[in-house]
């Protein structure tokens, strides 16, 4: 995009939310690095330096949303706007505004949808992360074969927590399962589990189908591809887009990671319930089953029900409403019958130990 077009890109944008966005340096890309801010004085300089080593950082602008800041956050970002080797576009909401995690997020994403528009990539990250150098790159790659790029995210800083470790360590052994037993081609067999806005990124046009964040105070990345999963979407969690982000105990949002560490600091991992990794395996086998069986026949939707353990009209209802066999069998596949098991970190551990060896040996 040139300098003229990314002008106008900004002049032609639908209104945004509060007051109109101020530009400095104007020499956007195609692609939107879009960040919420609060109170991130300290921590700003080592994303803006990490974003200024981007293989690609000529080829990007970013959109920074200041959300209720009481600190030099904005000055921070101004002082350094002349040095910078890509474009930054800057937003404020209003400071007398009760801080809100979802909505800041939307205000930074609807601001790279106006300077990028609905052909343009828009990647989320947080004011507190340093993504890897190949990370633009990264997101691109995994968009040519995916609606939604998730990125992986690595905790560093502050104090350790040895059940998050494992508790993450779970989660990803959950997504190799998945993949196992329900293998789709935008995702390797190697995915990690992770849903967090500090690395989403998909196209304008994506994200506007997608419905953008909800003003929520937490877990607005959650609902987000929650909604791409029903939709049907390519969802790729790529271990190869990474981010390094902040293990400190004082987080901006409430209900995000800051207070989960914290709330783990004081259990000692002792209320850590998992789902039973057999229950879930039985999920992600009928997964594979049903998008095996679209588009749904007459007769197929009966063999499909009994394999299912429902209905017919369910299998019918499900179809009626899926235009894609992901969208398809994320609706179709029912909650186990009795529903799920809960088990402490211990066993679901060892459960999983076992599944994985079991199938890794079958798709050897």
């Amino acid at each position: 995009m040139s300098r003229s077009d990314a002008h106008a890109a900004i002049a032609d944008a639908p209104p945004l939310p509060r007051n109109r966005p101020t530009v400095a340096n104007p020499r956007a890309g195609m692609v939107a690095v879009c960040v919420p801010v609060r109170n991130e004085a300290v921590l700003l300089p080592r994303l803006l330096d990490a974003l200024a080593r981007q293989q690609r950082a000529e080829s990007f602008v970013l959109c920074v949303v200041f959300d209720a800041c009481t600190d030099d956050s904005a000055a921070v970002v101004a002082a350094r706007c002349a040095a910078l080797p890509f474009a930054v576009v800057t937003q404020m909401l209003p400071p007398n505004t009760a801080p809100n995690a979802g909505r800041a997020r939307a205000a930074a994403m609807a601001l790279g949808l106006a300077t990028v528009g609905e052909t343009g990539v828009l990647l989320s990250t947080d004011a507190d992360s340093v993504p890897a150098t190949d990370w633009i790159a990264s997101n691109i790659e995994a968009l040519d074969l995916a609606d939604i790029a998730a990125g992986l995210i690595v905790r560093s800083g502050g104090a350790a927590s040895p059940v998050q470790d494992r508790i993450e360590a779970y989660y990803d052994g959950l997504a190799r399962l998945r993949r196992l037993l329900d293998p789709v081609p935008w995702e390797n067999g190697a995915p990690h589990h992770y849903t967090s806005a500090a690395s989403l990124g998909c196209s304008g046009a994506t994200y506007l189908r997608l419905g953008g964040f909800a003003a929520v105070a937490a877990g607005e990345d959650a609902r987000l591809v929650d909604q791409a999963y029903r939709l049907g979407l390519r969802v790729r969690r790529d271990c190869a887009i990474r981010v390094e982000t902040s293990t400190r105990r004082d987080g901006r949002a409430r209900g995000g990671l800051a207070d989960h560490l914290r709330d783990l600091d004081q259990s000692g991992g002792g209320s850590a319930r998992m789902a039973h990794p057999e229950d879930v395996a039985w999920r992600y086998a009928r997964h594979a089953v049903a998008r095996a069986a679209w588009p749904v026949t007459a007769a197929g939707a009966g063999v499909l029900a009994e394999a299912l353990c429902c209905g017919r009209d369910h299998i019918h209802a499900a179809a009626a409403d899926a235009e894609t066999a992901e969208a398809f069998a994320i609706r179709v596949v029912p909650d186990i019958p009795g529903g799920e098991r809960l088990v402490d970190l211990a066993a679901a551990e060892a459960a999983l130990a076992t599944l994985l060896l079991q199938h890794q040996g079958v798709a050897a």
